[in-house]
């Protein structure tokens, strides 16, 4: 009888619960503790898959299959690589695959740390361009580029481009493309069925989603770009801890439970939200008038926990902000615990003074959708 887990026939749940565990074993827990070791005994020949903590642990090993079915079920010839943290994933994927000479398209809307990225492969001698997420931008800087690196939905403005177009023009120019996936999660999305290199994520965020590991991951086809990634692991050591590593396994059973409810809620609080006179740009990309809506809606399963709105003032987002009573002002997102923040404290995204960025968590929806609105009223006296 075929397993079918493993020829991407189970269904999300299922996966996700059983993901990456290994064959049962009499008197074995079935997710087996975390291995706390810096070296393995090793005699002769180091022929056999552990040698050394900083190249590979057996708790990693479960980890990455797990992260790999969900991201490429039923596919052989991919590989998961985890790290410590979604910006060693990202860094890996771009510092492995670009020389001096090359030239790489950025989002100009993407993640905060990205402009520090820029500037840093810059100063190896690596073109830098940029375009914005919507409207497909990134394909008019296309030409000459050795890599694509797109975020979908983008963070915080939750853009959305049309990633399998992106693709397909992106390899006709001889370019390599990569997606940060960690808004949409593997649930919502899964860029390599949409044709990309690499699907690389923050582990911090919603897979695990109790706000207590960091930790990344780069997934892609097997072959020479994942051979080099593993190299600049081992050269930066930019290896997670055991304990990390298990904690997120752990995690990853409730992923589907988790996914369902906060994307729903989401929903319910962006609809809220929508009618409100003192919120503008509101956007999420599950709305049926978000802008992405459509795009979003070919490529997306689920939608994500991730809701943009932007009051009138900075002081009117900080008294709404002071207001929430089960939304913690906390950066970050994907926890089991909603959490909002005023994105222009930190001075890195080009957003207005008064934009929110609002994570929504796995509380009741009525509760959520109640504690914002009254959070509003209040933030107006």
């Amino acid at each position: 009888m075929s397993d079918p887990i493993a020829a991407g026939g189970a269904g999300e749940g299922t996966r996700a619960v059983r993901a990456g565990l290994p064959e049962p074993v009499k008197y074995e827990p079935t997710l087996p503790g975390p291995v706390f070791a810096a070296h393995f005994h090793l005699p002769g020949d180091p022929t056999g898959p552990y040698t050394y903590g900083r190249d590979e642990n057996p708790t990693w090993t479960h980890l990455e299959r797990a992260v790999g079915e969900l991201e490429a079920p039923g596919r052989d010839g991919v590989e998961t690589l985890v790290f410590a943290s979604g910006m060693a994933a990202i860094s890996s994927v771009l510092f492995s695959q670009l020389r001096a000479g090359d030239t790489a398209v950025l989002p100009s809307d993407g993640y905060q740390a990205l402009p520090l990225v820029r500037a840093q492969l810059e100063a190896y001698g690596i073109e830098v361009r940029t375009a914005p997420t919507g409207g497909d931008a990134q394909l008019a800087v296309l030409d000459g580029a050795k890599l694509l690196w797109i975020e979908s939905p983008s963070n915080p403005g939750l853009d959305v481009c049309d990633i399998r177009r992106l693709v397909e023009a992106a390899h006709a120019r001889g370019a390599l493309v990569a997606v940060d996936n960690t808004l949409a999660t593997p649930l919502g999305q899964r860029p390599l069925e949409l044709g990309a290199d690499f699907s690389v994520a923050s582990g911090t965020k919603q897979l695990t989603g109790h706000g207590d590991v960091l930790l990344g991951y780069v997934t892609g086809r097997s072959g020479e770009p994942m051979t080099a990634v593993r190299r600049w692991r081992k050269i930066v050591g930019a290896i997670p801890g055991p304990m990390e590593a298990w904690l997120a396994h752990r995690s990853i059973a409730t992923l589907q439970l988790r996914v369902d409810r906060q994307s729903a809620t989401a929903l319910a609080v962006a609809q809220a939200l929508r009618g409100r006179p003192e919120v503008t740009g509101l956007r999420y990309p599950g709305l049926a008038d978000d802008p992405s809506h459509q795009v979003a809606s070919r490529q997306m399963r689920r939608f994500g926990c991730v809701v943009s709105f932007t009051l009138p003032t900075r002081a009117r987002a900080e008294r709404f902000l002071e207001e929430l009573r089960l939304v913690d002002d906390a950066t970050s997102f994907g926890g089991v615990r909603s959490t909002a923040e005023r994105r222009g404290r930190w001075g890195g995204d080009a957003v207005p003074e008064g934009f929110i960025r609002l994570s929504v968590g796995a509380e009741d929806p009525e509760d959520l959708v109640t504690d914002v609105l009254r959070a509003l009223e209040e933030s107006a006296r």
